[in-house]
């Protein structure tokens, strides 16, 4: 069946295609060319693509490499542990037992949960696939076998079958339309096109045999619905071949091309240097202490001999080397992003922005080129009219009528300059009564929206007749005040439009077809003679009118000048994007004068659409109403904020070219006088170009405007723009956009008129369809990323001096001050508050008025490199020195660090500790006390148990002075410059609870027998605290030197700049 395939039908007459498809309307196909032509093409049913399996999902979660790090650390943490049981020789003061295996069990969790999130996310990002399947119809009335078939499972359809559709039947597949059973068929496809109206389909073939699918007007596509009429078609398209079949292929295809977000390829980027420096610097600790574990004699002044190995020793300096890499690894950073982006979400969200996937809250913050739907999205996607006009005084003057409000609320706006006596006028009564009776639709409330059912347009003319009103009290009447409706989808109350309505009476209606377009009614008027009320496109009415009614109410003949003056009119509000009905009347109805009802002699003309234009002559002109779906109001202030953020702006829409260009340029994306020849092109125009032309088209600075677009063209531009290093936000609401949303960096898609499968598609929902909610969406997102970098680079500050404090401890042979657990507390404890609260700092003031960040800008240049380093040694040093302090001195600036009564020793025994066994007596150590002198730590039996199972006080005294240093250095992270005096602490109150609740920890475990146990500590009194304050505080001295070098180094960058 290839040639069914890439048959075009649309470009072949109806006899023709009944010929390709060997089928007849008469008998519809045979169950026997059914059977065969199922085994060619399969049932009419979208593929169901094969997911990942559950444990390639899991292993995916796993392919990361600070995951990787994380696992190796755990496993090697966990063979030690199990070695450390079978011998207490060497024992270092961390225990064995339960408390060994705290860190493996604590790391193996963190990555059991990030992985469990990761899984979840992966299986939801498919949903967009099963969303499309909804939209497929259950069942069709087929003719086969020269029988209906009233209810046939649309799944068994097959090419050639013939089906009948109905008003609200939605289309099954891709099909031909062979003939029209009511005067004019109209389809809501704007999901697949979209097309803001629903379109007019009709039998006659289209010359273009290559036509965009707005041009096919004889074809129905799967997934569309039948607004209006009824007709009967031939299936020329089932399944994956339909235009919504294709949709599928390309999100499935789109979802492979997925990258990933500029910040995984940071934190790749950085993990990837983390492990290089955490193997060169685990090796070269492990290294510097051979001697202690590796020792031999040399003879002949050369020759090694007599070697000795110590395996037990060597095992506890790889224990100091992984303790190591544990202290580098900032654990805690995949949980306090994931935290900091769900925050982000929450702000969002309050914005009308729902985040569906955390990533993207980040990418938002580099989003460089913003490519936007028209309709809904920059414009209200509701109808309103916004100008009118009628004949003045004179057929060679108008009265031009300005009209505000951009929705279907009746109170939304007025008619600029509108007086009181105005509906006394003779040819604006008229244009009311045209407006409001030839006219079948209606607004209802829903959803905290005013909403139209029936056509958009013949909605926006009924709002435009109450913001008219009525004649001045005429007949007495008082009007209600539209105030009577719900928010459950009732009926609003238009009761300028009832008014009329019962003044004179509908009896007969003339449907719109395309040939004359136009649509009538035949009315009977209070004074019992029966009228005409025309409405339809402006030339074909002015065109059918021989008359003219002035403002005082007389009629006069239509001259040529006439004429042009009307179509001079007709052509200013078309230039400005305006949708134009022409309004008209006729009193002399000759046969229908008396029509009445379908009893009446000439009803059957009425049943014959060929009749309509006869009627429909020697019409009396009134005037033009302008509608157009208005651009928001707050659009145009959006578009200027991302000009000044560096960020282009490009439409994609499916509506026509010169209506996208006209609200383009009132939203300002373009200036007035604008060439537009290189900046507005329909999608086939583009597309057409050569590859180098439409990358250079794309790479100039401005605005762009693609219109009449297909879902091809809307992914071939986002794939160009992406493979130019853009970072593009893609919006969109309809089943066309869901793959170039799924291919973009962040798809955003319509949380109102979105459709399920663009809102699956999509990395974020707009709950207000407005284009200025992504604009401060991208503002969140920058200041998102900003505070990450404040909380990235704390926590990597506070890691670097942990690696500088067990380097150091290394290095000069003494004790180590700090276990592996105590350190992964610290990294995923007591630096996460203070890191999440990060997250809380103020926006800045100018955040966009600067270019958005390349996606390849660093985390941390070479100065905050420099600065960290700096601030690392700091932590490293007094980590260390108050360690060292405790054995050796006796005080620290006049406070006494002897009052628990240990033993000092000198700093060379101190280096030389694990050759204690070799001093003999020459070496004793006293018992101390801890806890208030609740407890005492005694070494009778071995005095050299004061280097391991003595060192809780000092290791203490480390631990407290790392947690306390970094509180001081998160107040550092406030601001990468400013300092604390610009910035201060209460600029941000939830640092100042963090920093509460991280002490708060901290002292739990001190003053918690069990946790202290667990984690190898004891408490501090007050004098203790004290010294642990002196030594802590000087980080935000040293940092704030820092801060002041940094801007006076920008301040000479700036000058160099200018004198440049």
């Amino acid at each position: 069946m290839e040639e069914e395939k890439s048959f075009s039908a649309w470009s072949w007459s109806v006899e023709q295609c009944l010929k390709e498809y060997n089928t007849s309307l008469d008998k519809g196909l045979t169950s026997e060319d059914v059977q065969t032509r199922r085994q060619n093409c399969g049932y009419n049913e979208l593929a169901k693509e094969k997911g990942k399996p559950l444990w390639h999902l899991v292993l995916e979660q796993f392919d990361d490499t600070l995951v990787k790090i994380l696992l190796g650390a755990a496993f090697i943490s966990f063979v030690l542990a199990f070695l450390g049981e079978s011998s207490e020789e060497h024992d270092d003061g961390s225990g064995s037992g339960f408390e060994a295996f705290v860190e493996p069990f604590v790391i193996v969790l963190i990555l059991i949960l990030n992985a469990v999130v990761g899984v979840w996310q992966e299986s939801n990002a498919e949903k967009a696939l099963e969303a499309l399947k909804e939209m497929q119809c259950e069942s069709a009335k087929v003719l086969r076998d020269g029988t209906v078939l009233p209810n046939l499972p649309a799944r068994e359809l097959v090419p050639g079958d013939i089906v009948e559709l109905n008003v609200g039947d939605k289309v099954p597949a891709d099909m031909r339309v062979s003939g029209l059973k009511t005067s004019t068929l109209r389809v809501e496809q704007s999901s697949l096109t979209g097309e803001a109206m629903p379109v007019l389909k009709g039998a006659n073939f289209v010359v273009m045999d290559d036509c965009e699918l707005q041009g096919k007007e004889n074809m129905v596509f799967a997934g569309t619905t039948v607004a209006n009429g009824s007709c009967v078609c031939i299936v020329t398209s089932i399944g994956m071949d339909t235009e919504i079949g294709k949709i599928q292929k390309q999100i499935h295809e789109a979802s492979l091309e997925e990258s990933e977000t500029p910040l995984k390829k940071k934190l790749d980027e950085f993990g990837n240097r983390l492990t290089t420096a955490i193997c060169i610097v685990c090796v070269l600790v492990w290294m510097i202490n051979y001697k202690n574990f590796v020792s031999w004699d040399v003879v002949d002044g050369y020759k090694p001999v007599n070697f000795k190995f110590s395996f037990e020793k060597c095992t506890y300096y790889f224990k100091i080397a992984v303790a190591l890499a544990v202290a580098a690894i900032p654990e805690g950073l995949p949980a306090v992003i994931t935290t900091c982006l769900a925050l982000g979400t929450r702000k969002m969200a309050q914005k009308n922005a729902i985040v569906r996937k955390l990533p993207s809250v980040e990418t938002l913050g580099c989003t460089t080129v913003i490519c936007s739907d028209k309709t809904g999205t920059l414009t209200t996607n509701q109808m309103s009219a916004t100008e009118f006009f009628t004949l003045g005084s004179t057929t060679t003057t108008t009265r031009v009528f300005s009209v505000n409000g951009t929705t279907y609320d009746p109170t939304d706006g007025r008619i600029v300059d509108w007086g009181c006596n105005n509906m006394d006028i003779a040819n604006l009564q008229a244009v009311a009564e045209i407006c409001s009776i030839c006219n079948d639709a209606g607004v209802f409330y829903e959803g905290k929206l005013f909403r139209a059912s029936g056509l958009p347009t013949e909605a926006a003319l009924k709002v435009l007749v109450e913001k008219m009103g009525i004649p001045e009290k005429k007949n007495g009447e008082n009007i209600e005040e539209v105030t009577n409706f719900s928010d459950n989808g009732s009926s609003v109350k238009l009761a300028c439009c009832d008014w009329w309505n019962k003044r004179s009476k509908k009896v007969a209606t003339l449907e719109f077809d395309r040939v004359r377009k136009s649509m009538s009614v035949i009315v009977r008027e209070p004074n019992g003679q029966n009228r005409l009320l025309v409405k339809g496109a402006a030339e074909s009415i002015l065109e059918r009118s021989s008359y003219a009614q002035l403002a005082d109410g007389s009629l006069v003949p239509l001259d040529e000048s006439s004429r042009e003056v009307i179509l001079k009119k007709h052509s200013d509000m078309t230039s400005k994007g305006l949708r134009c009905l022409g309004l008209a009347y006729k009193d002399e109805l000759e046969e229908f004068s008396d029509y009445s009802s379908e009893e009446h002699p000439s009803h059957k003309k009425l049943l014959d659409p060929c009749s309509y234009s006869n009627i429909e002559t020697n019409l009396i002109f009134v005037g033009v109403v302008g509608l157009r779906d208005p651009p928001r109001e707050e659009v145009g202030r959006a578009i200027e904020d991302c000009r000044d953020a560096g960020i282009r702006v490009m439409v994609i829409t499916g509506d026509n070219k010169s209506t996208a260009e006209a609200i383009c340029c009132e939203i300002r994306l373009f200036s007035e006088n604008e060439d537009l020849s290189q900046s507005s092109f329909t999608g086939k125009e583009f597309m057409s170009l050569p590859a180098s032309r439409r990358s250079e088209i794309l790479s100039k600075s401005g605005g762009k405007v693609f219109s009449r677009a297909e879902p091809r063209h809307k992914q071939e531009i986002v794939r160009m723009l992406k493979e130019m290093g853009e970072i593009v936000a893609m919006t969109g609401d309809g089943v066309n956009d869901a793959p170039a949303l799924k291919l973009a960096d962040i798809g955003i898609a319509m949380g109102i008129t979105g459709t399920e499968v663009a809102k699956e598609a999509s990395d974020m929902v707009l709950a207000d369809d407005n284009f200025s909610t992504i604009v401060s969406a991208v503002a969140e997102g920058r200041s998102i990323y900003n505070n990450m970098k404040a909380f990235i680079r704390y926590m990597i500050s506070s890691n670097v001096g942990e690696v500088i404090s067990i380097f150091l401890t290394a290095a000069l042979g003494i004790p180590e001050c700090m276990i592996p657990v105590q350190l992964l507390w610290v990294n995923l404890v007591t630096d996460g508050p203070p890191a999440t609260a990060l997250g809380f700092n103020p926006a800045d003031i100018d955040i966009m008025k600067k270019p958005p960040r390349k996606s390849d800008d660093s985390l941390i240049d070479s100065w905050v490199l420099i600065r960290y380093l700096v601030i690392g040694s700091y932590v490293g040093v007094a980590t260390v020195g108050i360690f060292v302090l405790w054995y050796t001195q006796a005080s620290f600036l006049g406070i006494s660090l002897i009052a628990d009564g240990h033993t000092l020793v000198s700093f060379n025994q101190l280096q030389n500790w694990s050759e204690c066994s070799s001093w003999g007596t020459n070496f004793t150590a006293a018992p101390y006390t801890i806890a208030g002198g609740l407890r005492t730590i005694s070494f009778e039996k071995n005095h050299c148990d004061y280097f391991t199972l003595g060192k809780v006080k000092p290791m203490t005294l480390s631990l407290s002075v790392l947690v306390a240093i970094e509180m001081f250095n998160s107040l550092n992270a406030l601001s990468e410059d400013n300092s604390l005096l610009k910035m201060p602490p209460w600029r941000n109150p939830w640092l100042l609870v963090a920093m509460t609740v991280s002490f708060a920890l901290h002292c739990v475990i001190l003053y918690v027998p069990f946790l202290a146990n667990v984690f190898g500590i004891v408490p501090l009194s007050i004098r203790e605290w004290f010294v642990v304050i002196l030594v802590s505080f000087p980080v935000i001295l040293i940092d704030e030197g820092l801060k002041f070098i940094g801007r006076c180094r920008r301040t000479r960058i700036k000058r160099k700049i200018k004198t440049m």
